[in-house]
């Protein structure tokens, strides 16, 4: 090792200057940026010495995928790869078939190596540019990757490694819904012990996203689509600084989609299943007023006994509504209704606040028109009877809102797909979008070769 590495500073150019310039430096900052560009030299050299010395090893031929001839080797050929180190060159050997066929030529080593034949960026540098685009736009990634690495990459190549791992996860999806479809359940994630006791909690929401009228040009009115979001977490409990119990989430799982309620359905059921949906103690769905989540709910979760919660702040703006059309407006009288009975509806039995809102119905003071909205808020809640037993729900450890997913659609969307200027093509959004899935929740290394290398590229598996 002593003889390769003095080798290798032989193979650095101005090694004696880089060394004066690291004793000479005047702060901790200049120290640390020349050690780390000798560091990088000496990496970049130490990996040519081993693909090198690899590329040297015998060389077991494969037999020609047409005629089946062994094929013969045709000397060594210069091979460039761009790597986190920096440009590294070397030469390997190359096959070809002994009968000319096409398309016969063959490196074992380039193969052994996962390096694909056009492949001009290695997997660690494509991965670092991928992990930067999923939370800033292509071309502060092209910077961003500059400044850290000294990588040049232009954001046209960004957005091109984005659709290529992007399509790869999206097509995974695909497959997973196909065979989910099918009746072929997931398997389930392993959880310790203390999260397993905990609840399971499902939430879905949509989010609205600006798009270019067409594909292929940025002209035109923008369009503005709606995604659907879900979210999949263990309820734990933590104390505050205060004393107070608060829930917090672990083992956070999210789905999206571009497009309706049907095709959020399958990707939904198919991570909470992955997430313990059979096995947990308990299961409670989180959602406001959408008619389309609550037909979802009626006819997925509730057949399983899941226990349907609508967000109580969605139910007190209903109750507003009433209060406002029972009292004539945002008068203090109305104001002094709603506060009664939205405390009734909170620390209260609700099956109260709908008899409150049939009593009210017939009062003659009331117009036709504000006659309807009460009558439509009476209704929505006697619906949702079951769904607003929030007195019940905190005596269970429950919780009353839904802002485990609008929290969701704000930073998995809004932050990265709703910036200054932004409109998207169907194609790029849902590229970076399963990207973003992917890494939150923790398979975002799996797209590329060397995931057992990769660290810390992710969320916790329990955060």
């Amino acid at each position: 090792m002593i003889a390769l590495l003095e080798r290798i500073i032989d193979e650095i150019p101005d090694w004696e200057t880089r060394i004066l310039k690291l004793e000479t430096a005047s702060s901790l900052g200049a120290i640390v940026w020349v050690a780390w560009a000798i560091g990088l030299s000496v990496a970049r050299v130490l990996v040519a010495h081993e693909l090198g010395r690899r590329a040297k090893l015998p060389t077991e031929w494969p037999n020609c995928p047409h005629c089946g001839s062994r094929l013969n080797s045709k000397g060594f050929q210069k091979r460039t790869i761009v790597t986190l180190v920096g440009t590294v060159n070397w030469e390997r050997r190359v096959g070809r078939c002994p009968l000319k066929c096409q398309n016969s030529q063959r490196v074992p080593l380039d193969e052994m190596l996962l390096i694909k034949p056009d492949q001009k960026t290695s997997d660690e540098v494509m991965r670092l540019g991928c992990l930067l685009a999923i939370f800033v736009p292509f071309g502060i990634t092209s910077q961003l990757l500059k400044q850290l690495t000294g990588i040049k990459v232009c954001s046209q190549t960004i957005g091109n490694w984005i659709a290529s791992k992007g399509r790869l996860t999206r097509e995974q999806t695909q497959k997973e819904i196909a065979a989910f479809e099918q009746g072929d359940n997931p398997i389930a994630e392993s959880l310790s012990c203390d999260v397993e006791k905990m609840a399971l909690a499902l939430a879905a929401d949509g989010v609205m996203v600006p798009f270019r009228p067409q594909e292929k040009t940025p002209s035109g009115t923008t369009q503005w689509r709606e995604v659907k979001v879900g979210v999949i977490a263990r309820l734990g409990e933590y104390f505050t600084r205060s004393g107070k119990t608060a829930t917090r989430l672990h083992q956070r799982r999210l789905v999206a989609v571009l497009g309706n309620i049907s095709d959020l359905c399958p990707r939904l059921m198919l991570e909470a299943i992955r997430s313990g949906l059979h096995r947990a103690s308990k299961v409670v769905w989180l959602s406001d007023g959408g008619v389309g989540f609550w037909n979802l709910y009626d006819q997925y979760l509730a057949p399983l006994n899941v226990i349907g919660v609508l967000d109580f702040y969605h139910a007190a703006g209903h109750l507003w509504s009433a209060a406002a059309a029972y009292k004539d407006g945002r008068t203090r009288e109305a104001k002094n209704w709603f506060k009664q009975w939205r405390h009734h509806l909170r620390h209260g039995d609700s099956r109260e606040v709908i008899l409150e809102l049939e009593k009210v119905l017939p009062e003659s003071c009331l117009t036709p028109s504000r006659r309807q909205i009460i009558r439509r808020v009476h209704n929505y809640l006697k619906t949702h009877e079951n769904h607003i037993t929030y007195k019940s729900f905190e005596a269970d450890a429950i919780p009353r809102g839904s802002g485990m997913v609008e929290s969701a659609c704000k930073w998995l969307i809004q932050q990265r797909f709703k910036g200054v200027g932004m409109r998207w093509s169907s194609e790029g959004f849902n590229h970076l979008l399963h990207l973003r899935l992917a890494w939150v929740n923790g398979r975002f290394d799996d797209l590329f070769s060397d995931a057992n290398f990769f660290s810390n590229s992710g969320p916790s598996p329990n955060s």
